[in-house]
Order: structure tokens, then sequence, then C-alpha cells
């Protein structure tokens, strides 16, 4: 009984470790939400890797939301979607919150981003190795704020919105 035990265990650790290493190498985007679908989160990020520094980020705004993927405690990438805003050629993320919500403990990402700030993103199907850095100073978080709503002008303001820098590596 307990040769059968140790070879399953084996074996089930066979298939998880095979597993983990063909969604690492295909990827696992997180997918959109959709009328009637509340999304999910994904894995690993695919796409190409850019590693030159990007000094004007003006051109995500031509996309409507970007993904990243951040460091979990658990040493398996989770990556989701999320806004992003280019305000004086910096870029910014947000993360919205219910008026109940607490910050950071009701996202899995923003845990993972105050806990380990180095993050990839995904842009188009571009990806960037960056960090992200949570605003505290209130005008800069007014400012970004008010470039968002000229983005998303049907985007209804959320109760709590927590502003993210993106910066180099």
């Amino acid at each position: 009984m307990k040769r059968i035990l140790k070879v399953g265990g084996l074996l089930l650790l066979t298939c998880l470790i095979l597993a983990l290493i063909t969604l690492r190498a295909v990827g696992l985007d997180p997918r959109d939400r959709a009328p009637g679908y509340s999304g999910r989160p994904g894995l690993w990020l695919s796409g190409e890797l850019v590693t030159t520094p990007v000094t004007d980020w003006s051109f995500s705004d031509q996309f409507p939301t970007i993904c990243i993927q951040t460091r979990s405690w658990y040493l398996i990438p989770h990556s989701v979607i999320t806004n992003c805003v280019a305000h004086n050629g910096q870029l910014y993320v947000t993360s919205s919150y219910g008026a109940t919500g607490e910050f950071p403990r009701d996202k899995l990402w923003n845990r993972s981003v105050m806990r380990d700030p180095r993050v990839r993103l995904k842009i188009g199907n571009q990806l960037f190795d960056q960090r992200l850095s949570l605003v505290t100073d209130p005008t800069e978080k007014r400012e970004v704020l008010q470039s968002k709503a000229k983005k998303y002008p049907d985007l209804k303001p959320a109760p709590k919105v927590y502003v993210f820098h993106v910066l180099p590596r």
C-alpha cells in the first residue's frame, strides 16, 4: 500500500511539474471581462520582451487595458488586466475598490506589488519589465485621475482608487 501511495504521489508531482513547464512555455494571459463573465487572472504573460528603456509612454493610450504580471508569495506569477493612463509621458496603472474594499488586502495583485514591486507589463503584444510605486502625493494622484477620466470618459469613478507609477526596474 505504501508503495502505491509513493508511486501515485510521484506521478502526481511529475504531472504538476510538466503542467507548470508547459504553462511557462506557452504563457497564460488573463482573460478580459466580457458581458456576463467576470474574467479570470492568468499566470505568465506571453509576448515580445522589450529591453530598451521607454522614455515616453503615451503610445499606451491607444490600448484600453494592459496586463500586469506580479510575483506571488507562492512563486507562481499572477497576472491581471487593468486600466492604464499616460500622464506627462509617464505611465500609471490604477486599482479600484468599492466603498468597503480594503487596500491591498482585497486584491492579490495589489498585495503582491506591495510585497515585491517588480512587475511585467503587457501592452499590446510587447512585454516590459518594470516596477510599480504607489502614488502618495495627492496632487500627482489627482492629475493622473483627471487624465484617466479623459481617456475613459464612460468609466464611472470608483469610491476608492489607488494609483501606481510605473518606473524602470
